[in-house]
């Protein structure tokens, strides 16, 4: 396998992918799309992924554009322990790896992180950026609250009780409220779960521009949970 993933270290989509590149050393080329410069949108890397968007995995004849899907290609082509091939054990990482993208991430990320953070994602006026980022917290509030006590309750990992790339997927969701000083107070599992995954020795050196990127921000004031 010689294959190049097309990433920003940035990225709250890439960096699963590169933490479970560097946990498992993985043959696999990263290389740096310059988001700020749009290189994203230039027509060398549309003709990569038309949606212009970070992650791309380009593996010879075979390219992946989703971070989720990407994970679990190379944890099927690497065998990788953390994808298990029973088929009920993958079925429930799948589950927490859909739930995290189409319930948890679309309150908390859309709804709530970005129109505070990125300026295209702004509401038109005052008013609805108020009521969005409102509703958005609500809701991520509730997700929160059901990773913490159903999902986490009892167990150290959010499938099978065991770690698996829905747990490389779903913290580094679920981290991306750092940039805007989520400290997910009142959420004691979650808390412990996040603590385990930063303990991951690659941990500090994937996340470390997104890190910078936060400490860029602490000046700014901004609703967190």
């Amino acid at each position: 396998m010689a294959a190049t993933l097309y990433m920003n270290p940035a990225s709250t989509a890439c960096r699963p992918v590169c933490l479970f590149i560097a946990e498992k050393k993985l043959p696999v080329t990263e290389q740096f799309v310059d988001l700020m410069a749009g290189e994203q949108r230039g027509a060398a890397f549309a003709a990569l992924n038309p949606c212009c968007l970070v992650p791309v995995l380009d593996d010879g004849d075979f390219r992946m554009t989703e971070s989720s899907a990407i994970l679990k290609y190379l944890a099927s082509e690497f065998e990788a322990p953390e994808y298990p091939k029973d088929v009920k054990q993958r079925a429930k990482v799948d589950e927490v790896m859909d739930w995290f993208n189409t319930q948890f991430y679309r309150d908390f990320g859309y709804g709530f992180l970005y129109p505070q953070v990125f300026p295209h994602h702004k509401r038109p006026t005052d008013d609805q950026q108020q009521g969005t980022i409102e509703w958005g917290k609500k809701k991520a509030m509730n997700w929160l609250e059901i990773l913490d006590r159903n999902t986490l309750g009892q167990n150290d990992f959010v499938a099978n009780n065991r770690i698996s790339i829905a747990d490389y997927f779903g913290a580094c969701l679920v981290t991306a409220g750092e940039m805007i000083g989520c400290t997910f107070e009142g959420y004691p599992n979650v808390q412990r779960w996040l603590g385990r995954m930063k303990g991951l020795p690659s941990w500090p050196k994937v996340n470390e521009v997104m890190y910078g990127f936060a400490a860029s921000l602490r000046k700014t004031k901004f609703q967190t949970l």
